[in-house]
């Protein structure tokens, strides 16, 4: 459900792509990694809680076209939206937020 939501946004500043992670290329793995989006398995942390468990099954990463707007899926929460942006802009980077929670919110009623 939470890909067709992505697919379906179509707002100019948030639209984007989701990279599930079971069955990412090496080649999309790696430009997340330089990029410093992609979470990966192995946190003690995450492992005492048993949240490693299934592996990398329904997980994975949206990012907007201008690697703005990220939303992580089942990393520890069900959905970490984030919101940022080189500079000290915080009014845009919060308007950007507010934006893709409200167009998130819209799409799962």
């Amino acid at each position: 459900k939470v890909k067709k939501i992505f697919a379906e946004i179509s707002e100019e500043e948030l639209a984007g792509s989701y990279f599930p992670l079971e069955g990412m290329t090496k080649e999309i793995q790696t430009q997340l990694i330089a990029d410093h989006f992609l979470f990966k398995e192995g946190d003690r942390f995450l492992e005492a809680c048993n949240i490693n468990r299934n592996w990398p099954e329904g997980r994975g990463i949206f990012h907007n076209n201008n690697k703005t707007f990220l939303v992580w899926v089942n990393e520890e929460d069900q959905l970490r939206v984030i919101s940022m942006q080189q500079g000290g802009d915080i009014g845009a980077v919060f308007s950007r937020l507010c934006k893709a929670v409200n167009a998130l919110n819209d799409k799962c009623e």
